[in-house]
């Protein structure tokens, strides 16, 4: 019979496992220290032994973490440096700012900045040109995907998470350039404007030799370029023209299908409208393009009968010199506003719908560079997952 030798790598590991001075302790002990840890240090100690890197790495450790820092929603901050040709990553408690910092940095191959959306479930996509990536931000791990399939082209991607399928997707759609002539779109009205429909839309799955996947839409629809979605429970949401309308569509990444809801008949949505997640509720968030006017709130209620409802009208924030841009809501239901120009020391503003209140969040060391080019994103999870490495 045949001896099937160790290599020496190997032989190393099994030596590590057995001189583990860990080894002894009970495996939910474990468990409940690396809960306490960050996700950058428990990724290190992935390296340290097989039997660390099973632990860490199993689906059950990585939802566990979730589970816990979804109670500790965070702030994260996507710097990019053009003279270093830099992104930095930054979190910080939303609670505490001032407190609980953590840093990862990535080095981008190229002199090119990446506009990143929304975490989901502590893992962010970004995306320039045809160029694309998946990033754990809490780890500094990325991976890069294979080009999108087009060329010439606008693009809208949007970054979800199947609960169905425990499958991480990017959706991403491909309009025709369309040439602007300076000034005509502010003369015209809204329904006038004629938006391009989307030519191809492609499907990326997270995974080892995945690749990007044409499918077809039966809503012949165009999207707007720096438009944002959103995903929740699945669904993807993003708004779009069909039938020469703004309206949301609504894609299902377990089935891979689209719909599309209708929006309120009012001007200012129609012309203005930010989505965002709003207490677990879809909600549109419109702000005049001047960013010194009133905010208007409409949440959706009910989706199959296409039920929306004006929760808030938000005047007089602060004086008719103050230019503040809307850029988000937090679980609380406060409205994040952003001050223009960028200030420095960076802050933003919270605004309490129902005590009528401000408070200012000052967060150091972020807009400290005046060429830097920084996003926000609240409510984020951090995650301990490890990315798969994409062929």
């Amino acid at each position: 019979m045949k001896r099937v030798r160790k290599s020496k790598k190997r032989e190393e590991n099994d030596e590590n496992d057995s001189n583990d001075p860990f080894s002894i302790i009970h495996l939910e002990l474990k468990v409940e220290i690396l809960m306490k840890l960050p996700p950058k240090s428990i990724g290190r100690l992935g390296f340290v032994s097989r039997h660390w890197s099973s632990m860490i790495r199993s689906k059950d450790f990585t939802e566990l973490y979730l589970t816990r820092s979804s109670t500790r929603p965070r702030l994260l901050f996507s710097v990019y440096r053009p003279n270093m040709q830099m992104q930095f990553f930054h979190s910080c408690s939303q609670e505490d700012p001032s407190s609980d910092h953590h840093k990862v940095s990535y080095t981008l191959n190229s002199d090119l900045k990446f506009s990143f959306s929304p975490p989901i479930r502590g893992l962010i996509f970004g995306r320039n040109g045809t160029k694309a990536m998946i990033g754990n931000p809490s780890t500094g791990q990325f991976v890069s995907l294979p080009r999108v399939k087009t060329s010439k082209k606008d693009i809208l991607s949007i970054f979800g998470y199947d609960p169905v399928n425990d499958q991480y997707k990017v959706l991403c759609m491909t309009i025709p350039i369309q040439r602007r002539i300076p000034g005509m779109y502010d003369m015209m009205p809204w329904e006038e404007y004629h938006v391009p429909m989307s030519e191809e839309h492609q499907v990326f799955t997270l995974g080892p030799k995945q690749k990007w996947r044409m499918i077809k839409c039966k809503y012949p629809h165009g999207h707007y370029s720096g438009c944002v979605g959103i995903c929740r429970n699945g669904v993807l949401y993003y708004l779009a023209s069909y039938n020469n309308k703004r309206s949301l569509i609504n894609f299902d990444l377990s089935s891979e299908e689209f719909s599309v809801t209708k929006l309120p008949e009012d001007d200012h949505i129609q012309e203005y409208g930010n989505l965002v997640n709003h207490t677990g509720k879809i909600t549109i968030v419109s702000q005049s393009q001047t960013y010194n006017g009133p905010l208007y709130i409409w949440v959706l209620e009910d989706a199959s009968k296409e039920e929306w409802s004006k929760v808030a009208t938000v005047t007089n924030l602060f004086g008719k010199d103050e230019i503040v841009m809307f850029r988000g809501m937090l679980r609380t239901g406060e409205i994040i506003l952003k001050p223009l120009p960028v200030p420095n020391p960076f802050f933003f503003l919270c605004y309490d719908i129902n005590e009528k209140s401000t408070r200012k969040v000052v967060i150091e060391g972020i807009g400290d560079d005046s060429a830097a080019s920084i996003q926000v994103f609240f409510d984020h999870v951090e995650s301990p997952m490890f990315l798969p490495k994409v062929k």
